[in-house]
């Protein structure tokens, strides 16, 4: 460790704050009301908008100290950590604005604490160690603010804070850049599929006597101009109606504590539904290879749950062994189709979930037997998928797998630039 970087107490160089209880008779549902930061919302290294609380706009006086900023660090209180990691995120640009809420602190930079370094120091393995050393409670543990000040790090000056940011937020901006790009690569692959697949607009065209939109004529000449009934209503001539569980094998996952690991190298990390979300395998339990090679997860494979919060993804996670509520699903057509196929019944199954009276909701295979698909001829399948939405799969695994790539190199370089051991180039430190 660096011996001239003074140890010093969180609480000293921080600004700290926790939130205000906003009474709930006060949330709107206004799209324009501004959000209200909950523990709810916090996970691991991001925020999550979903079902968000809201208070007018008005309503502001006497409560703007509780306004966040970008940059700000923000950290759950109640259950600060789970098995998926540390609950802590940074604000962004786009969380505003936001009022932060009871049992969530905010943690802010000072003139001697750079808040991206900041953001780094609370996301490392010291940090979640001390937190999970001082936390009280069982049923639901927690972490006070006087706890949080009392850490103890390293702190560099602030040139070095800054280069060591520059360096660590270097890799999260690419990885951010990734997220959003496959973001759009999905909505205009899901568009097209479901206007080719779905809503058969190009053989609507052609019955209207028009060019589909955006389509040559080679492209246009896989479609019919015909529509027939079907159990599924009209579908286009030459095509078929069939379920889910026929297009497409759902392989349930094991009970993988029969499989406890070896403790050496050839443990395979445990793919959970906390797994899943993430698109990772960082804080996984493992299993010991003896599990079967059908259970094992590649790159590349489609993962649906069918419980719980129901996700369906292509992962990118890395090599992995398949847990019990995920199903590995596997198909004699292109990934692509069946992956957009199960999206298009998602929304159905999870309010089927919704209604299970158990903890987790959760779908059965007959749900599956009941989802009707429209299946082009192989052809069309083939030729016109493969070229188009197939290609933005294709790209969006790519960039998961660069973004995969990088997160690993920041998780190996955060303790080397946080202790001193590694210096960041165009500090201080290197130029004296």
């Amino acid at each position: 460790m660096k011996s001239n970087w003074p140890e010093v107490r969180l609480g000293d160089v921080v600004d700290l704050i926790t939130g205000y209880p906003f009474r709930s008779a006060e949330y709107v549902d206004n799209p324009d009301g501004i959000k209200l930061l909950r523990g709810d919302n916090v996970v691991q290294g991001q925020l999550r908008w979903n079902g968000a609380k809201k208070r007018p706009n008005e309503k502001l006086e006497g409560v703007e100290r509780y306004m966040l900023r970008e940059g700000d660090t923000v950290l759950a209180m109640d259950r600060p950590w789970i098995e998926a990691g540390l609950k802590y995120a940074s604000i962004r640009t786009i969380d505003l604005p936001a009022l932060l809420v009871q049992r969530v602190s905010r943690l802010r930079g000072t003139k001697s604490l750079d808040s991206r370094f900041l953001s780094y120091v609370i996301g490392s393995r010291q940090f979640t160690n001390h937190v999970l050393g001082v936390q009280t409670g069982t049923a639901v543990p927690h972490i006070s603010a006087s706890q949080i000040s009392e850490f103890r790090f390293c702190l560099p000056s602030i040139a070095e804070q800054r280069a060591i940011a520059h360096i660590l937020g270097t890799l999260d901006d690419k990885i951010e850049l990734n997220r959003q790009m496959n973001q759009t690569l999905d909505e205009i692959a899901r568009t097209l599929f479901t206007s080719w697949f779905v809503n058969f607009d190009p053989v609507r065209a052609k019955m209207a006597g028009r060019q589909p939109d955006g389509m040559d004529a080679a492209t246009a000449a896989l479609f019919p101009d015909r529509l027939v009934d079907s159990a599924l209503g009209p579908i286009p001539e030459g095509w078929e109606v069939r379920s889910l569980d026929e297009i497409g094998s759902f392989l349930n996952g094991l009970a993988l504590q029969k499989y406890p690991p070896r403790g050496d190298d050839t443990d395979l990390p445990v793919i959970k539904i906390a797994q899943l979300r993430d698109n990772n395998t960082f804080s996984a339990s493992t299993a010991n290879s003896d599990v079967p090679s059908k259970y094992i997860v590649e790159n590349g494979d489609f993962l649906f749950s069918w419980s719980g919060s129901l996700l369906a993804t292509v992962w990118s996670g890395g090599r992995g062994a398949l847990n019990q509520h995920l199903f590995k699903v596997t198909s004699h057509y292109p990934t692509w189709f069946i992956y957009h196929w199960v999206h298009e019944h998602i929304d159905h199954f999870r309010r089927i979930a919704a209604d299970k009276a158990t903890t987790m909701g959760h779908i059965n295979r007959h749900h599956l037997s009941a989802a009707m698909c429209a299946v082009p001829t192989n052809r069309t399948i083939h030729e016109l998928g493969n070229r188009s939405i197939g290609e933005l799969i294709a790209l969006a695994l790519t960039n998961s797998l660069e973004s995969r790539t990088l997160a690993e190199l920041r998780t190996m370089l955060l303790p080397e630039l946080l202790s001193g051991r590694l210096l960041a180039p165009g500090s201080d430190e290197v130029e004296s």
